[in-house]
């Protein structure tokens, strides 16, 4: 929580930051940053934009990652094993293809859903516009409950 209370004193680049960082498969709270600096009276519409932004681009790299398909990197730099990529890459195309990129923004397989597209070369339009508007979204409503306790 140290470095989260760290990151909520950059200000927005901090909150860039922690939103990037959470927006690919390293575990970080950008949700507690955005809470911290709403509850300092940050504004909420530049807030939301820059957690949007910063999480959205953590989301891109995860696609282009998984674009590139090279298995060993998405094993060595997103940590995640080619028995759980192929799984995801199962389900998307099973499921609402690259719309799936919705929930993007849900802890643990979120990112999974993302390497899975880039490496299916799903359509990068419908992709990134779901995953924006996903992501958009939950700080949409964490914001919302922020300002309703506050």
């Amino acid at each position: 929580m140290d470095f989260v209370a760290q990151l909520s004193e950059w200000g927005y680049i901090g909150l860039f930051l922690s939103a990037f960082i959470s927006g690919t498969v390293f575990p970080l709270s950008s949700e507690a940053v955005l809470t911290l600096l709403l509850a300092s009276g940050f504004n909420m519409t530049t807030s939301l934009i820059v957690a949007t932004l910063g999480n959205f681009f953590g989301g891109v790299t995860c696609y282009y990652i998984g674009r590139l398909g090279k298995l060993e990197w998405i094993e060595k730099y997103l940590r995640i094993k080619p028995e759980k990529l192929h799984k995801g890459i199962l389900y998307v195309q099973k499921g609402p293809g690259a719309t799936i990129a919705f929930l993007s923004f849900l802890p643990f397989c979120g990112e999974l859903i993302i390497v899975a597209l880039g490496y299916m070369r799903a359509n990068w339009w419908i992709t990134n516009i779901s995953m924006l508007l996903g992501k958009f979204l939950r700080y949409l409503c964490i914001a919302k409950g922020v300002e309703f306790f506050i």
